[in-house]
């Protein structure tokens, strides 16, 4: 049957590198592993992870980033900078076999990210319906806001209401890719973004260009009970393709 074709795994609370360092394990053993792969994991301080070409000394407060305890990794694939403060992580491993796998990075993007919005469109409930890919890219005065995943929308990110709820990072290899996934719940607080940000302007980027399902979420859940939701949700949506 389809829903036995994925495998589900939860790493639990760990380091950020031990996380990044997973996700880098699981894509070099595609060749090995017929299954895709859907992967959850939390944190075990408050973390950022960042795209594999970008330079966080030069986006970030580094001694702000070491007093607040922030820890941070590299990613395997692209994209910009994510916090982990108040949003679901978790990462899509896809063999070259699978039906849904192809060799444009684009189309892969668009591929998981209509799922991810199914996922998200039952948990907002009547809210839903304004849930959408975005068609094109709209563009951004601020040159920086590239480098941070809620600051800017890119193409097939999932919207809700014009505003950026879902993005994601891929690398693709000749056995499979990796799409490491975020889903934005709840807006970091403001004073620890300012402190660790080397520009407010970000921030400011953020609030415009980004959506928190929380504040549209129909029913009054903590940031935990609203993580296991929607976990579930995508375990339902993965497991029928």
């Amino acid at each position: 049957m389809v829903e036995n074709l994925w495998k589900v795994l939860n790493s639990g609370s760990q380091k950020a590198l031990s996380h990044m360092e997973t996700d880098g394990r699981l894509l070099n053993d595609l060749k090995n592993q017929p299954s895709p792969i859907l992967h959850f994991y939390e944190w075990e301080k408050p973390s950022a992870t960042y795209g594999y070409f970008i330079k966080p000394q030069k986006i970030l407060n580094l001694e702000a980033v070491k007093k607040r305890g922030l820890d941070l990794a590299r990613r395997p694939t692209g994209g910009g900078l994510v916090f982990h403060l108040s949003d679901l992580a978790f990462s899509i491993l896809l063999p070259s076999s699978h039906e849904g796998f192809s060799l444009n990075t684009m189309n892969n993007y668009a591929f998981i990210n209509e799922i991810v919005s199914e996922a998200i469109v039952n948990f907002l409930g009547k809210s839903g319906s304004d849930v959408s890919l975005l068609k094109a890219a709209p563009e951004e005065s601020l040159v920086e806001a590239k480098f941070f995943c809620m600051a800017k929308a890119t193409k097939y990110d999932v919207m809700l209401n014009g505003l950026k709820v879902g993005g994601g990072a891929e690398r693709l290899t000749k056995y499979g890719l990796l799409h490491q996934g975020t889903i934005a719940l709840q807006l970091p607080p403001d004073d620890y973004l300012k402190d660790v940000l080397q520009s407010e302007e970000i921030l400011d980027c953020m609030k415009k260009n980004s959506h928190y399902l929380l504040k549209s979420c129909e029913t009054s859940m903590t940031l935990q009970s609203a993580k296991k939701e929607m976990q579930q949700l995508l375990i339902d949506a993965f497991s029928t393709r």
